[in-house]
């Protein structure tokens, strides 16, 4: 599948930009050569190659879930500069 010239100017009309004729005949070549490149990986065989989401063998790296005991009310409403006996108090924002 090739790329004309006419369809880069408007692909380059729909993403507004305005292309002259060295900046079509460019992105044309490059596009081009992007779905060239394409076209090869799709004549690959895969055939028996899992799916992979990463290169890498990656894991998450999480910590054990460990029931401990909290902030008690007191200690987490301590620091807010102004709070009711349960609440954090915030000024009101909609009128």
């Amino acid at each position: 599948m090739k790329i004309t010239k006419e369809e880069v100017r408007k692909i380059g009309s729909l993403s507004r930009l305005h292309l002259d004729e060295d900046d079509t005949a460019l992105y044309e070549d490059q596009l081009n050569r992007i779905l060239d490149y394409v076209e090869q990986l799709g004549r690959l065989d895969t055939e028996g190659v899992e799916p992979t989401s990463h290169v890498l063998p990656l894991n998450n790296v999480m910590r054990e879930d460990v029931v401990r005991e909290s902030l008690s009310r007191e200690s987490a409403l301590g620091n807010a500069p102004d709070h009711t006996d349960k609440f954090y108090r915030v000024p009101k924002i909609i009128e």
